[in-house]
């Protein structure tokens, strides 16, 4: 099942960049040429460099946006999933549901 799910994720989905894609297409309506345009901007990437999970893999893990360890290297420092979707709201500048809720719910 999750061969088949990182296939049909598009774009490598959290291999690359196809789950901030995705993201900016659905929260800010953005057409795909848009979206990667703005994901590319904000990750200091072009937009080739979007489906390359290889160097999306460097990206991610310096701007600690999460990284699948199935498909991936282990990286013991790397962001947990909580903070790498902290991290993915600030650098998209984009509420997510769940951080919002978290910071709710600790006063934050």
């Amino acid at each position: 099942m999750q061969g088949t799910h990182t296939q049909a994720a598009g774009m490598g989905g959290m291999r690359a960049a196809g789950d901030l894609v995705a993201r900016m297409q659905m929260t800010r309506r953005m057409r795909l040429p848009e979206a990667k345009a703005y994901v590319a901007e904000k990750l200091g990437c072009s937009t080739v460099e979007l489906s390359d999970p290889v160097a999306m893999e460097v990206v991610r893990l310096e701007k600690g946006l999460g990284t699948l360890p199935a498909t991936t290297n282990v990286h013991p420092y790397e962001a947990g999933m909580m903070e790498a979707k902290f991290n993915i709201a600030e650098t998209l500048g984009i509420p997510i549901n769940c951080v919002e809720r978290f910071k709710a719910r600790v006063g934050m």
